[in-house]
């Protein structure tokens, strides 16, 4: 059944609503895409990426043809490198398995790689005009103050309840534009913080509203802080200067992006031990560890980092090898430091390579 405010609701999104780049060519490709970039990113920071992105890969068939690396540097920035791999992947199934044909249906997008029920939905809806419900961060917003819900939304019972909600507020028509119009105005007017509620069309169905409570929901338990972590990282020149960097495996946290070779410092463990340690671990290394080059905190969704640069001079792989070993790592390469740019990074090592930058900028 329709909900008590989809007239107003609609009326005020179709007046009103954004003028995005994935809606003037909404492509069941582009609209895939955008929904991917919009996961846990604001709409004004997906907007160049997403520019740009489409400029390189038109189409589903261009991105599948290009490497893993070529994606990453493009997506490099953007954050929750995941999406950017299971993209790739999924474009090559889609291309190589359903001859470029995107699913239509929740069931069949969900067989994709990196396609939840929040993706599934709004692309079978947007893209297909298919009847299947949303629930992001906007929406829950907007439900959860509609009917002054104070449950926790952190919890799974909760989530169903509100996607037993969305299933049940579902318009018979028109569902991706009623869709698109609830997550706008979640994100323009029914704000996470100061939102603005003599503004919005629907404000005469808000319990919040009427209850003085909209500034207080959703509910949340409260967060534990999160984790602490030291971590190390070697500038390793060679003989001819040019530094050692290494990939990261695809599987795990910022899975195919490169960095300079470290790792986690382990209780009790001095920072110089462990980065030595590390490096043996993992490339099969030597280096003689010089002075610290930079620290950098960093913080992550679920712990933060202080990494800590050193500067190092390349001694030689060990016995047997006579060069590094991709032990615990991907790949590995020798670059010269103007050629650091061809590589995708984190963003911690992206500022010790803007300090690299800095630096040299001043010897001139």
């Amino acid at each position: 059944m329709s909900p008590p405010f989809a007239q107003e609701l609609f009326s005020w999104y179709r007046g009103n609503r954004a003028n995005l780049p994935w809606r003037r060519q909404p492509s069941p490709y582009r609209v895939w895409l955008s929904e991917v970039m919009l996961q846990q990113t604001q709409v004004e920071t997906v907007i160049p990426y997403y520019e740009r992105f489409v400029r390189v890969y038109p189409t589903i068939e261009a991105l599948a043809a290009s490497s893993l690396d070529d994606v990453l540097k493009l997506w490099e920035g953007l954050g929750y490198y995941s999406r950017a791999r299971n993209l790739h992947r999924a474009a090559g199934i889609v291309v190589n398995e359903r001859a470029g044909n995107m699913p239509s249906t929740v069931e069949e997008l969900l067989k994709l790689p990196g396609i939840g029920r929040y993706t599934a939905g709004a692309i079978a809806s947007i893209a297909f005009g298919r009847a299947a419900a949303v629930l992001d961060g906007n929406v829950i917003r907007v439900f959860t103050r509609l009917l002054d819900m104070r449950d926790d939304i952190s919890q799974a019972a909760t989530q169903e309840k509100l996607w037993r909600l969305a299933d049940e507020w579902l318009p018979a028509q028109d569902t991706g534009e009623y869709n698109q119009a609830l997550m706008e105005l979640g994100q323009r007017v029914c704000r996470a913080k100061r939102p603005l509620c003599r503004a919005c069309p629907i404000q005469a169905h808000c319990r919040a509203w009427a209850a003085g409570t909209q500034n207080n929901l959703p509910w949340r338990a409260k967060r534990r802080p999160r984790p602490h972590y030291d971590v190390t990282a070697g500038l390793i020149r060679g003989a001819d200067d040019r530094l050692l960097i290494a990939q990261r495996p695809l599987d795990g946290l910022l899975g195919g992006l490169w960095e300079f070779p470290g790792g986690k410092v382990e209780k009790g463990e001095r920072l110089i031990d462990c980065l030595k340690r590390e490096l043996r671990e993992e490339l099969a290394i030597d280096v003689a560890v010089g002075e610290r080059f930079a620290v950098v905190d960093h913080a992550f969704t679920h712990f933060k980092i202080t990494l800590y640069a050193f500067n190092c001079r390349y001694q030689g792989a060990l016995p047997p090898y006579d060069e590094p070993q991709a032990l615990g790592v991907r790949d590995w390469a020798w670059v010269a430091e103007a050629q650091l740019s061809n590589y995708s990074f984190g963003k911690a090592d992206r500022v010790v390579i803007a300090e690299l930058a800095r630096r040299r900028t001043m010897l001139l």
